[in-house]
């Protein structure tokens, strides 16, 4: 069976969505938030590089075309900060 394959908003690099951090602007509540939901979202690498062009380029707020609250960035920024922990 083919593995689920995934697209970043950032570098365009395609692998399976388990390595990527989901972000999800939620139907009909039209909220944005992290890993799960039903709704519009899209895929982000896990590396500094990404983030920070995200951040920077407001890549995410496009992509959902809705406004990325700070705590989002902070959470993955925070996720991040772990996993080189």
């Amino acid at each position: 069976m083919e593995p689920n394959l995934r697209r970043c908003v950032v570098c365009r690099q395609i692998a399976p969505k388990q390595i990527f951090w989901r972000i999800v602007r939620v139907y009909p509540s039209q909220t944005v938030q992290l890993d799960q939901g039903m709704g519009r979202s899209v895929y982000l690498c896990q590396n500094h590089d990404c983030l920070a062009i995200a951040k920077r380029k407001n890549s995410l707020g496009r992509s959902l075309k809705k406004e990325i609250p700070p705590e989002i960035h902070q959470t993955l920024e925070a996720r991040l900060k772990a996993q080189i922990l």
